[in-house]
């Protein structure tokens, strides 16, 4: 049996670890729970989608307003465990997204892709979404990591 939950719990975010390093590998096992309840009093949540007692698709999302859009929800995060890929568990936590958006009476579901990320590309035209425009990054302070994006300045610059 299928299931989407909320990882509400230490427990439950724990749990979605290992599929979201997977995403995120920078990602140290310590510093996933107090980076959830920080993120969380700006509105994030963590969803993941169950299966047999395994975690197959995990994400990352949070209701927002802009005034471009309205109501949005803002997908963070968004992966399917790399050996169950192909399973339909990326798109069945998709369509719960869109539910969850429509619930809170968005009028948009966005995300970011980083550009060398084809695969996720393929998955999300797929789906029926497309490419709105450009989003651009400028690391400053002691914290910014010029590949965060996993492109290299030196690649960057190239344009």
């Amino acid at each position: 049996m299928t299931n989407i939950c909320q990882a509400t719990s230490d427990e439950a975010i724990t749990r979605c670890y290992p599929v979201l390093r997977q995403l995120r590998p920078s990602l140290q096992p310590g510093q996933l729970i107090p980076a959830v309840r920080r993120m969380e009093a700006h509105g994030f949540r963590l969803a993941y989608l169950e299966e047999g007692g395994e975690i197959r698709a995990v994400a990352g999302y949070r209701i927002t307003e802009m005034l471009r859009t309205g109501p949005m929800l803002e997908i963070d995060d968004l992966v399917t465990d790399a050996a169950t890929r192909s399973g339909g568990y990326g798109r069945k936590l998709l369509e719960w997204l869109v539910a969850e958006a429509l619930v809170h009476g968005c009028s948009v579901v966005e995300l970011d892709s980083a550009v060398h990320r084809f695969d996720a590309h393929r998955f999300y035209y797929r789906e029926g979404m497309h490419i709105l425009g450009y989003h651009f990054s400028l690391g400053v302070g002691p914290e910014a990591r010029p590949s965060m994006w996993g492109i290299s300045r030196e690649r960057s610059e190239q344009w």
